[in-house]
């Protein structure tokens, strides 16, 4: 699978990968790249399906999603990087991390969903919505979950949705409906730094906070006044605890 990515920083300096959230391309890390290119080799992909990568048809499995990173990281020839993901990236970063431990030196997780498949439905119905709809149909619910009403600059965001190809995204809800990653929580062994929004009601922090526990030696961060896309909307906040956290 050729996943599309964008490299900024020196190309000797430690790899630190970026891992998008459901529907959003690698451009949303912009408030991110400047500043973590300053130290690192930083890689920002697109997910299969999302942005630039190949869009196979779906359903797609948090296997896949895995796979493709891993994958990348073999494109690339490099043995170890760090991990930064949200969203979905964020679930992948702990697909990862209990399967490919030997891959990865730290991994900073936001607003991870960890077990999506205890509500299966709501990710299937999803996915017919947009494969019927594109994704035009979800775009306003979409951004109403990820900001509070008060952040205004959503239009690039907005548009990234509307962009990512209806078959990937359709797709990725499968993969996401099928995934639980509890079981394997307590075999990490790389250290995690876990993010949560006071206000995500995307993935509610109550579904975050007990992950510290689980995930051993894990630092959890709870992010105040702030909804799911908080590396967007707070990145004055966000990129002093990746910058820590990475080294």
């Amino acid at each position: 699978m050729r996943l599309n990515y964008v490299e900024t920083g020196p190309a000797d300096a430690p790899v630190v990968l970026l891992g998008s959230s459901l529907g959003a391309d690698q451009g949303m890390w912009a408030p991110q790249v400047d500043v973590l290119a300053k130290r690192f080799r930083v890689v920002a992909f697109d997910h299969r399906g999302h942005g630039g990568s190949e869009v196979p048809d779906g359903p797609y499995t948090i296997d896949d999603l895995g796979g493709d990173v891993v994958e990348l990281l073999d494109t690339l020839e490099v043995e170890q990087a760090s991990y930064v993901g949200i969203s979905l990236g964020g679930a992948v970063g702990l697909w990862l991390a209990q399967n490919a431990p030997d891959r990865f030196h730290r991994f900073a997780l936001l607003c991870p969903p960890s077990n999506p498949a205890e509500n299966p439905q709501m990710w299937t119905e999803r996915a017919a919505q947009v494969r019927a709809e594109g994704t035009q149909a979800i775009v306003d619910a979409t951004l109403g979950r990820w900001f509070l009403p008060e952040f205004k600059d959503t239009e690039p965001v907005r548009r990234m949705l509307l962009d990512c190809p209806a078959e990937g995204y359709a797709a990725c809800c499968e993969a996401l409906s099928t995934t639980n990653l509890l079981p394997g929580l307590s075999t990490i062994t790389a250290p995690v730094l876990l993010i949560t929004a006071e206000s995500d009601t995307s993935v509610p922090p109550e579904t975050v906070v007990p992950l510290a526990t689980q995930i051993p030696g894990a630092h959890l961060e709870i992010i105040e006044n702030a909804a799911h896309l908080v590396t967007y909307s707070h990145p004055e906040v966000i990129n002093p605890l990746l910058l820590a956290h990475l080294g």
